[in-house]
């Protein structure tokens, strides 16, 4: 019988959380591109972990590298078998940007994420377990020599530039830096760069205008006017502004580049609800209605727009975040439940309005993944994680036309 990814994740998980996580990313990545030239970069290191395990784990005793190589990857996300381009994936969160350049027939060739949670939800899904830290040069030690796009969705961060020519030096300590150094060595053919809205303003708009001098002139890459993109656009029903940022190798002599035009379909949030009664542990208690009401009638009262939000089933959802009102801003009205009698310790009773908070599985929908994809972690985890995620749909909207110019589709 052939081995399955499942028969060995367990033992790998356990090594992973005892300290070894880039032993286990190695091996992973070893496995998952072993086929492409960028497997040389992992191989050494795959070997001494896998002779590890052969030592330390008797389940691996029997299990031959060759048997290894050969492992049914029985995940919601395998890799393309015959795949039109290569990309890395850096701050990878929980796999958007992967999600949506597998759909393109892409490769992931590296990939990183420092947080443990998000890594776990990754490696559920695509069988990969990101590296960690992409500020230390031994994370970079390991990304491939070529690739043809790098992919990152980095925070957010002012630079020190105050007399200065706001230059490739001057985002040291950034990691933006690290993003502009990774391009610097390995000259992929493109980037595609995520970021927040707020990026266009920040620090008066020398954030950005220091971003787009260095990848234009420093990193000599054509890079057109970053687009405010609108997940709601692209077929989810969310109001998501996020900044893309493309740019392409100035050798590939590309010089023109259009985003994608927004999809005429009208969205709504009755579409992502879940199909049947959920968990009466997402209604909320009368007592946090009432707090939650009374805290939005105080700003009011000032005159202030903060507060809970319930929205209409034929309406769109405001942009699901990780911490805050995140949830609370979301609020919808489902009279399915048939059970209040609550399953955790709540003040007061289940209100009898109707009034819930979206599940897990509702945010994954807002921001465009498949119901395939697998949900592992707590609810906490889950609604950060989703909340700091891309949204897929209009992130591969944009890739398209990214990887139309470079003739890869």
């Amino acid at each position: 019988m052939k081995l399955r990814y499942s028969d060995i994740r367990k033992h790998l998980r356990v090594n992973r959380l005892n300290g070894s996580a880039d032993n286990v990313a190695t091996l992973t990545h070893y496995l998952q591109n072993q086929d492409l030239e960028s497997s040389a970069t992992y191989e050494q290191y795959a070997h001494s972990f896998y002779e590890e395990l052969q030592r330390n784990v008797p389940e691996f005793g029997d299990i031959s590298m060759q048997h290894l190589k050969s492992i049914k990857w029985d995940i919601p996300f395998p890799s393309p078998d015959r795949p039109k381009f290569t990309f890395i994936d850096l701050f990878a969160g929980i796999g958007g940007f992967r999600l949506a350049c597998q759909n393109l027939g892409g490769k992931c060739v590296f990939t990183s994420e420092w947080n443990e949670s998000a890594k776990s939800t990754y490696e559920a899904n695509f069988a990969e377990v990101p590296f960690g830290d992409i500020t230390k040069e031994s994370t970079k030690a390991f990304i491939p020599k070529q690739f043809d796009v790098l992919c990152a969705g980095f925070p957010c961060q002012a630079f020190s530039i105050a007399g200065k020519r706001g230059g490739f030096e001057d985002t040291r300590g950034t990691l933006f830096f690290d993003v502009a150094e990774i391009i610097k060595r390995h000259q992929p053919k493109a980037f595609f760069l995520e970021n927040v809205k707020g990026l266009r303003n920040h620090d008066k708009g020398r954030t950005l205008t220091t971003i787009l001098n260095v990848l234009r002139n420093d990193l000599n890459y054509f890079v057109p006017d970053p687009e405010i993109v609108n997940a709601k656009n692209f077929g989810v029903p969310q109001n998501r502004e996020r900044i893309f940022i493309v740019g392409y190798r100035k050798d590939l002599g590309i010089d023109r580049f259009e985003y994608p035009e927004p999809l005429d379909e009208p969205v709504a949030i009755e579409d992502i609800f879940e199909e049947e009664e959920v968990s009466v542990k997402y209604y909320l208690s009368t007592q946090y209605l009432k707090t939650l009401k009374e805290h939005k009638a105080r700003h009011e009262s000032k005159g202030n727009g903060f507060g809970f939000e319930i929205i209409p089933n034929d309406s769109i959802a405001n942009a699901v975040v990780c911490g805050g009102m995140g949830r609370e801003r979301n609020l919808i009205i489902d009279n399915r439940l048939t059970n209040f009698t609550p399953v955790t310790k709540i003040k007061g009773e289940v209100n009898r309005e109707g009034i819930r908070k979206m599940t897990p599985r509702e945010w994954a929908r807002l921001q465009g993944f498949p119901d395939t994809y697998r949900i592992c972690v707590s609810d906490v985890q889950a609604y950060r994680q989703f909340g700091n995620s891309v949204a897929v749909p209009a992130i591969q909207a944009t890739a398209e036309k990214l990887l139309e110019q470079l003739n890869l589709q």
